[in-house]
């Protein structure tokens, strides 16, 4: 008796199916591709310092002249930048300035039409003959940002990307999941942020260099704010430089990737721009009546520059807090246990506050020791204010998490705490916009501000935020600037946008309250606010498990 013939089940996929199957195979093969990878081992890393006569420069001398007009004894003068446009043409200025040196250390460089500004004034720059040394963390270097890496093979510039880690730059997707068998030494990474041209003027603050932090995204646009220092404290932020440059964690480019190779990163171009330099906005049409939906306001352009002497200097003394680069290596743990941090030394100055502090941290995770020490600040009966980012407003909502479990902690022990609100009706290029009234582009605010008043006489301004990450993982700088003028000047920026463009959350009966900004016509309310319920339900989900120190 023959049996019957069985047919064998075809097994091929067709449709969508099978290109979900081949997207899947691809990722496979490039999260292992990238975990083989490995990280060059000889690499020329020619050590070079900072310019060393800068009193020689234009730039020195007017900031000598500055000191002699202001006829004091401090060896330091400073200037806040409290708008983003500021931002931008100072650090314009300081490139057009610049006779023999610019030294740039940033966590995150974005490729996009502002920084192109940047570019093309670096490599101006370059053919004049300006040494160019820019050394840049390096987890945010893949993708579209990629592209930023293109400015090492131009001349007169030397980029340096710090803390690298192996495999594909396609994504940043792919290479956090390339990394992850190096978890801990990918969560370790360079915070710092320092703009220095010859040695003579320089600007640091909480601002990466991209379109959102200078008010021109589209989008969500950063709250933050910069400092502008002349004189001897200059010196002691390009002696950090330097450390971090000749650093054996400091990779050039060219050891790393070609420009080929960077080249073929290069992701396809944009719809042609419109004349305000931006892409031109596709109106949206409404399905009832065919009419296009009312589109956002172009960005305006931002000025090519500004007049650096006609800033208003202030001449105080200053104390550089900055982490050593050791921060960052693979035996971290073990060198640091006995050094303070920059985030260290930031709450040492806290708790010698006599009468109130004034925090803002738009990541504020401040786990049980930092909780300890505002406690006992608190019971020195000093006032703590802080102003933080809400669940809506924050473009990390996983900090948001960690910083959630403590809020309660906080307000019972009488902190004040403010809640940025994400909906601005203003402009978004200072503190002093928001809860205003007038066209706003239709952007987001998220603050990204790092500052600390104490006791209306110290200003704080760096690159830290008050949270386990840049107490023990990333590296920080951050100027200590003794001024009751620029204490005044700065709590004068942020006091009117917490009353005006941030809810203060309460505590009614055990449970928390959010209040409605002062004249913005919005009602109180007992929910995170203007946060989706996405948001929310992460809040609840993760909440309980996420590890501080990786918020």
């Amino acid at each position: 008796m023959s049996l019957p013939s069985i047919q064998p089940r075809s097994t091929s996929l067709t449709g969508p199916a099978c290109a979900l199957w081949r997207r899947l195979g691809v990722l496979l093969l490039a999260v292992w591709i990238s975990g083989c990878a490995s990280l060059p081992g000889e690499v020329d890393r020619p050590v070079t310092l900072a310019l060393a006569s800068p009193q020689d420069t234009a730039l020195g001398q007017a900031m000598q002249a500055s000191a002699v007009a202001a006829r004091t004894r401090n060896d330091s003068g400073f200037s806040l930048v409290n708008s983003a446009e500021l931002a931008f043409t100072s650090r314009m200025a300081l490139i057009n300035a610049a006779q023999h040196t610019l030294d740039i250390q940033y966590y995150a460089i974005h490729a996009d039409e502002t920084t192109e500004r940047l570019f093309d004034a670096l490599r101006a720059a370059g053919e004049r003959g300006v040494r160019i040394r820019i050394l840049l963390d390096d987890f945010n270097t893949a993708g579209k940002n990629a592209q930023v890496l293109k400015l090492a093979f131009e001349k007169n510039i030397s980029m340096r990307l710090f803390n690298p880690l192996p495999g594909s730059r396609g994504s940043l997707f792919l290479r956090i999941l390339g990394s992850l068998k190096d978890a801990d030494r990918m969560q370790r990474r360079m915070h710092n942020k320092i703009f220095v041209a010859d040695n003579a003027v320089a600007i640091t603050g909480g601002r990466n260099l991209g379109e959102t932090y200078f008010g021109q995204g589209q989008g969500t646009n950063f709250i933050d704010a910069d400092v502008l220092a002349g004189g001897r404290i200059v010196r002691e932020l390009s002696r950090s430089f330097d450390q971090y440059w000749n650093n054996p964690l400091a990779y050039p480019v060219q050891s790393l990737m070609t420009a080929a190779q960077i080249e073929a990163l290069k992701q396809p171009a944009k719809p042609a721009a419109s004349a305000a330099g931006k892409p031109s906005p596709s109106p949206e049409v409404s399905p009832a009546d065919g009419s296009a939906a009312k589109t956002a306001p172009a960005v305006p352009a931002l000025p090519d520059t500004t007049n650096l002497l006609k800033l208003n200097w202030t001449w105080a003394p200053s104390v550089l807090l900055v982490d050593k680069a050791s921060k960052i290596a693979a035996d971290a743990d073990e060198v640091e246990q006995s050094q303070d941090t920059t985030v260290d030394g930031l709450l040492q100055l806290m708790g010698d506050a006599k009468s109130n502090l004034l925090i803002v941290s738009p990541y504020f995770v401040p786990g049980d020791r930092m909780l300890a020490q505002f406690a006992a600040i608190r019971q020195k009966g000093v006032r703590i204010r802080v102003l933080t980012n809400s669940l809506a407003s924050n473009d990390a909502p996983a900090a948001h998490v960690g910083y959630a479990r403590y809020r309660k902690d906080l307000l019972g022990m009488g902190i004040e705490i403010y809640e940025m609100r994400a909906e601005q009706e203003g402009t978004l290029s200072s503190f002093s916009g928001l809860g205003s009234t007038g066209s706003a582009n239709g952007s987001r605010a998220s603050l990204h501000s790092k500052i600390v008043v104490l006791d209306d006489v110290l200003l704080v301004i760096g690159s830290m935020n008050l949270d386990l990450r840049s107490q023990l993982q990333n590296s920080e700088v951050a100027l200590v600037i003794r001024s009751r003028k620029l204490a005044a000047e700065t709590t004068q920026l942020i006091e009117p946008a917490m009353a005006k463009g941030a809810y203060k959350v309460e505590l009614a009966d055990g449970q928390l309250v959010w209040r409605a900004p002062q004249g913005s016509q919005l009602q109180d309310t007992r929910i995170e606010p203007d946060a989706s319920f996405a948001l929310k339900l992460m809040l609840k989900l993760i909440g309980p498990f996420a590890p501080e120190e990786m918020l």
